[in-house]
């Protein structure tokens, strides 16, 4: 693994804090004017911090939240695409009907929090980069920071993360994937912790929130001075890398997050070789469950591969495909091709355990969506994995973060996991709140 490409600083106690630096001279796509009164964040006439008793209610720690929205996060997801970066990418996940949802992740998130904190302020990005899900939330956009166009990138993200910490933002929230973690670590300066609401693709990066509503959470609670943070992974794999089946992520980053166990995901772990065998064994206990006439739904990962690899079919290395009968009906399905398969017949999704976070459901294979997952059979998943990567949990639940917060407390409970030939375990899932 590659070092780190900014060393961490030290580590300072955040609530300490510091005055924010002086903004840069003001043009579209940089820092905000000084003196354009309650949005800029600094006084013309004294060059000081605005006066906050203003906001009735307000404490000055809130006014030091920090929020970012990658708009397109999550647009290739559905669409079979292993990522969202680049234009040429994000017009053909849009020519394949995939829709973005970062807004709609940034909305639960802040909603969990104006429901604690309705007085709150938050400082953020002009238009779809934050300001308007934080109004949409009902709290109060103090804006520091206006892309140059409404078409963003992560020159964007890192611009807007620097103007955010000099503001005097001392969590920066995004809302995204690795992509955007790794462009807001850009931005940062010295050690301001920052928090992920994961609605990329891949996110293998150990700096998010298990969910929105927990990141909302995660975000009360710091504010409130009760959480220690820890040292994150920020990771990143190079998509076309990734498209072509090699997963093998840099390390881009190391960050401080606020840390609560069970709400603060870790990072995605590898399935050892030694651990082969516990792999074929498990694959050979799915092999006997496989009913004929079901059409399968094959999510990514290591273990489902094995399950192609012994059914003799050439899988997708990081898509979902869809078998029945030993056919292989569909290799690296979108959204919409899964949709269309699954109303042909009954239907079941095979999935895998993400080792050492746990997820089920929407980690890389967003092409499971809610109405895909609605129309499988009244058990729609069928999960293997190895008895190591279930105690390598702790006792922590398996997690399923659709998109839908209704069906995932429907898909919360138990589910058999098949481990080998005879052996099922039963295991709690829950909805990462």
């Amino acid at each position: 693994m590659t070092s780190p490409s900014r060393p961490l600083g030290p580590y300072r106690d955040p609530h300490l804090g510091r005055g924010p630096e002086p903004y840069r001279s003001v043009e579209p796509g940089r820092g905000v004017e000084p003196g354009r009164g309650a949005e800029s964040g600094r006084s013309a006439e004294s060059g000081r911090s605005p006066d906050h008793s203003r906001h009735p209610g307000e404490s000055r720690d809130l006014r030091r939240l920090g929020l970012i929205v990658n708009p397109v996060a999550g647009l290739g997801g559905p669409a079979g695409l292993k990522g969202s970066d680049g234009t040429a990418t994000q017009e053909l996940a849009r020519a394949r009907g995939a829709e973005p949802h970062a807004s709609e992740r940034a909305a639960r998130m802040l909603g969990t929090l104006a429901a604690a904190l309705p007085d709150a302020r938050i400082l953020t990005a002009a238009g779809p980069m934050g300001a308007d899900a934080v109004r949409e939330a009902g709290l109060g956009a103090d804006v520091v920071w206006t892309p140059r166009s409404r078409e963003t990138g992560g020159d964007d993200t890192t611009a807007a993360t620097e103007a955010l910490v000099r503001a005097g933002a001392e969590l920066v929230l995004f809302v995204g994937g690795d992509g955007t973690g790794r462009d807001v670590t850009a931005g940062l300066i010295d050690d301001v912790p920052i928090l992920g609401v994961p609605a990329g693709v891949k996110m293998y990066s150990s700096c998010f929130a298990v969910g929105p509503e927990a990141a909302g959470w995660l975000a009360v609670r710091w504010l409130g001075g009760g959480l220690p943070t820890r040292t994150a992974e920020v990771l990143d794999i190079d998509e076309d890398a990734l498209r072509a089946g090699h997963t093998e992520p840099k390390l881009h980053a190391l960050a401080r997050v606020p840390e609560w166990a069970g709400r603060t995901q870790a990072r995605k772990a590898a399935t050892p070789v030694s651990e082969a065998a516990a792999v074929t064994a498990a694959v050979r206990g799915m092999l006997t469950r496989l009913e004929p006439g079901v059409r399968y739904l094959l999510g990514p990962g290591g273990t489902v591969a094995e399950l192609g690899r012994q059914l003799g079919l050439d899988l997708s290395p990081l898509g979902v495909d869809v078998v029945v009968d030993g056919e292989l009906l569909a290799r690296d399905a979108s959204e919409a091709e899964l949709f269309a398969h699954v109303g042909a017949g009954p239907s079941r999704a095979v999935v895998t355990v993400i080792g050492g976070q746990g997820f089920l459901i929407g980690r890389g294979n967003q092409q499971l969506s809610p109405r895909v997952l609605r129309s499988l059979a009244p058990d729609p998943l069928l999960v293997v994995a190895t008895e190591q990567k279930l105690l390598d949990l702790a006792g922590r639940p398996l997690l399923v973060d659709t998109g839908d917060p209704e069906l995932d407390v429907q898909l919360a409970g138990h589910v058999r996991v098949v481990t080998g030939p005879g052996s099922v375990a039963m295991y709690p899932v829950a909805s990462p709140e």
